[in-house]
């Protein structure tokens, strides 16, 4: 099953200040390795090409990462002036993704999984199902998407940091889609588009799950980027 990715690398990393007041959150370093970089090797090992990075924060500084370490075959950049949304670089490069499937990946998170295994998972996924999620274990679900599914792995419904939610089953922000769903895309009507807030509650009974037993954080504030540094285990 061949996928296409994008990797959404052009965030501001404002709760991580001052750490990303010279960097971008995407080049953050976990063991002397860039985040983004991470990403690639993980990906390239299984694969999963080509490859799109959006690009706006420190663009030039991502740019130089990326030639000055060798990462330029079947990898595309763009760079986005205004920032549009998860979903909305989705729609606005659909071009790229040639009716294929994507892996849409938040590029400023820490993960290790098993991507044959996810695709594989998506390949396998229910019918009428056009999404498939990775979710993790999390200690502190009141900070993360709470996910609750079926028997079938099916998600019904979503709880996004609430003070007391149902499990610490939570969204790892790493889908597969199905092209069908740029035709959703396009009926909002608009260019900047959120996919957690705008796009995902439209596809409840509709996203499949792919558990992720290994390792994923999301590397959203200080206290869990020194987390990180010590119970990452690079290999």
């Amino acid at each position: 099953m061949r996928i296409r990715a994008l990797l959404l690398a052009a965030g501001l990393g404002t709760r991580l200040r001052p750490l990303t007041n010279t960097i971008p959150k995407c080049l953050v370093p976990i063991h002397g390795k860039p985040l983004l970089g991470y990403w690639l090797e993980i990906l390239g090992k299984a694969g999963v090409q080509p490859i799109l990075i959006n690009l706006h924060y420190f663009a030039d500084a991502v740019l130089d990462y990326l030639n000055t370490n060798g990462f330029t075959q079947n990898i595309s950049t763009v760079y986005e002036k205004h920032l549009l949304g998860t979903a909305g670089t989705l729609l606005k490069n659909r071009n790229f993704f040639d009716n294929e499937s994507v892996m849409l990946v938040h590029a400023d998170n820490l993960s290790k999984f098993d991507v044959t295994a996810f695709i594989q998972a998506h390949h396998e996924r229910p019918s009428g199902c056009e999404i498939t999620m990775m979710t993790f274990t999390t200690l502190t679900p009141e900070s993360c998407g709470i996910v609750e599914m079926d028997e079938h792995g099916v998600v019904q419904a979503f709880h996004e940091k609430v003070s007391n939610p149902p499990s610490n089953l939570a969204n790892g922000a790493v889908y597969i889609l199905e092209s069908s769903v740029f035709k959703f895309l396009d009926s909002l009507g608009k260019e900047e588009i959120d996919f957690s807030t705008e796009v995902l509650p439209s596809y409840m009974g509709r996203i499949f799950t792919f558990h992720n037993d290994i390792y994923h954080r999301d590397i959203g504030t200080m206290e869990s980027y020194e987390a990180a540094k010590s119970d990452y285990i690079y290999d």
